[in-house]
C-alpha cells in the first residue's frame, strides 16, 4: 500500500421508521463491515482506508448507536436484523464479504445464511458462534453479565450510571483511548433511552441456551457455516480463551467449516480494531488477494 489513504465519507439512508448512519470508502465490489457492542462503525476507521483498494467499504451503525437513529424498539437481535436488512436492501448490496465482531459477526453470519446468493465471503472475530456458558466467564465477568441480566439491576448499571459502557471500552481495549475517541464513543449515549441498545445486547447473549430464539439464530448460524463450502470464511483468533478465541471453539471450526482459514493474530483486546486494525487490515487483504487468484 502507498500513497495517502483514500478519504472517507458518511451517510445517512432511510430505513423503516428510521435511518442508519455509515461510513464508506473505496470503489468495487462491496465489503460490509459490522461492530458490536457498545461501539460504533468509528471503530473501523483506522482499518477501513487499509482495505480500501480491495473494494467498497462500508460501515454502518447499528441502529440506536453510534449516529444512527433511535426509534421506540426493544433493540433486540431480531430488530436489529430487520433494520439491517432495510440498509441492504436500500443500497442494493450484493457481492458482499461481510466481516464482524461480537455482535457484528453473529449478524454478519445471519444475514449471510438469510442471503446466501448475494454473499462473497465471510470474516469474523471475537463473536459468538456456539452457545455460551457461564463456566466460560471470568469470575469477575459473570457477576457483571448476572447483573447486566438481571432486571432492575441491569437498568441501574447501564440505563442512570452509564456503567457497561466505562467497563467495555476500559477493559476491552489494551492501547488505551484518546479524549477523542472516548468522547466519540460516549456522544450516542447522553441519557438513560438512549442507552437501552447497550442494556439489551448482554441480555440477547446465549448463555446455557437463553434465550432461545437468539440461540435458534447461533445455532443456525453454525448449520449454514457448516453446509457452504463454496463460501469462503475466516476466523481471526486473538490470544484469550472467550468467545470464538476459545479452543474448544476453534477446534469445533476447523472440524466442521469448510472453506474456512484459521488466522491466529496475536494479542489484542475484545475491540480488536481499535488495537490491531493494520494487522486485521493485511489479514483480511492477503484473504482477499487468494480469492481472486
Amino acid at each position: 500500500m502507498s500513497g495517502n489513504p483514500p478519504s472517507e465519507s458518511i451517510h445517512r439512508v432511510t430505513v423503516l421508521d428510521s435511518f442508519i448512519s455509515y461510513r464508506e470508502v473505496g470503489a468495487g465490489s462491496p465489503m460490509v463491515f459490522l461492530h458490536g457492542n457498545p461501539t460504533s462503525s468509528y471503530v473501523w476507521r483506522h482499518l477501513l482506508p487499509l482495505v480500501a483498494e480491495k473494494g467498497r467499504c462500508l460501515a454502518p451503525d447499528l441502529i440506536g448507536m453510534g449516529h444512527s437513529g433511535k426509534p421506540e424498539s426493544a433493540y433486540r437481535f431480531e430488530d436489529h436484523a430487520r433494520y439491517l436488512d432495510a440498509w441492504f436492501a436500500a443500497l442494493d448490496l450484493r457481492d458482499v464479504v461481510l466481516v464482524g465482531y461480537d455482535w457484528g459477526g453473529v449478524l454478519a453470519v445471519d444475514w449471510a445464511a438469510r442471503h446466501a446468493d448475494r454473499v462473497r465471503g465471510v470474516v469474523v472475530f471475537e463473536t459468538i458462534l456456539q452457545s455460551m456458558h457461564w463456566s466460560e466467564f471470568p469470575p469477575q465477568g459473570a457477576e457483571m453479565f448476572r447483573a447486566l441480566r438481571t432486571p432492575g439491576v441491569g437498568e441501574k448499571l447501564v440505563l442512570e450510571q452509564n456503567e457497561f459502557l466505562a467497563r467495555s471500552l476500559g477493559n476491552g481495549i489494551r492501547r488505551g483511548l484518546s479524549e477523542t475517541d472516548r468522547a466519540e464513543y460516549y456522544a450516542p449515549y447522553p441519557d438513560a433511552a438512549s442507552r437501552r441498545p447497550m442494556l439489551q445486547w448482554p441480555r440477547e447473549i446465549p448463555i446455557e441456551g437463553e434465550p432461545a430464539d437468539v440461540m435458534a439464530v447461533v445455532t443456525g448460524n453454525g448449520e449454514w457455516l457448516a453446509k457452504t463450502p463454496s463460501v469462503p470464511k475466516l476466523l481471526l483468533t486473538f490470544d484469550g480463551k472467550g468467545m470464538s478465541n476459545a479452543p474448544v471453539v476453534i477446534d469445533w471450526a476447523r472440524r466442521t467449516i469448510p472453506n474456512l482459514d484459521v488466522v491466529p493474530m496475536g494479542a489484542a483486546g475484545h475491540h480488536a480494531p481499535e488495537d490491531a486494525p493494520r494487522e486485521i487490515a493485511g489479514a483480511i487483504s492477503t484473504w482477499l488477494a487468494r480469492l481472486q487468484r
